[in-house]
């Protein structure tokens, strides 16, 4: 299962300064959220998923560009990472993009907040949850892990913000691996 980690390494090495709409790369915009959820004493878990949740970019034929058309890179990425991480890691990114969804649809002023590709980027994946499905939404047992994953992932989008390299996530990726049987 470590083998993972080298091929996650390899796919930022080739796919992260890719941008993706924002004005900063795939690879900062990642670290940022992972920096933001380790500044938040967030769960090791969460920590993880925040710096591999766009990583279905990087596994798409397209390698990170954005194409104005949603792919479902969180459905990609979740399902990639899946053979070496278990649920917690996986779940929060899977739903990263509903809790975008939800939070528009219940927090006063959250869509105002987004940046301007994550707007353009609502719309292509289906805009604001309905109040039925906000409700639902807030059953899943990821919920919690999920909108915390988001709003790191809001916040991970600083040009000047200084984060530790990729190198610095490495002990915490291992640790997150899903036990060997």
């Amino acid at each position: 299962m470590a083998v993972i980690i080298g091929e996650i390494f390899d796919l930022f090495a080739r796919f992260g300064s890719r941008t993706y709409g924002e004005d900063l790369s795939l690879e900062r915009h990642m670290i940022q959220s992972a920096a933001q959820a380790e500044a938040l004493d967030a769960p090791t878990a969460v920590v993880a998923a925040a710096l591999l949740h766009d990583i279905g970019y990087f596994l798409h034929a397209d390698g990170g560009a954005w194409t104005g058309r949603d792919f479902e890179h969180e459905a990609l990425g979740a399902a990639w990472l899946s053979q070496a991480f278990g649920e917690d890691v996986t779940a929060p990114i899977a739903l990263h993009v509903r809790a975008k969804q939800y939070l528009c649809a219940v927090e006063p002023g959250y869509l105002d907040r987004l940046s301007d590709a994550s707007r353009l980027s609502l719309a292509v994946q289906g805009g604001v949850m309905s109040q039925d499905e906000a409700t639902e939404f807030a059953k899943n047992p990821a919920f919690e892990a999920a909108l915390l994953l988001r709003r790191c992932d809001d916040r991970g989008k600083d040009l000047a913000k200084q984060t530790p390299r990729l190198e610095h996530f490495r002990e915490l990726l291992i640790a997150s691996l899903r036990p060997v049987r």
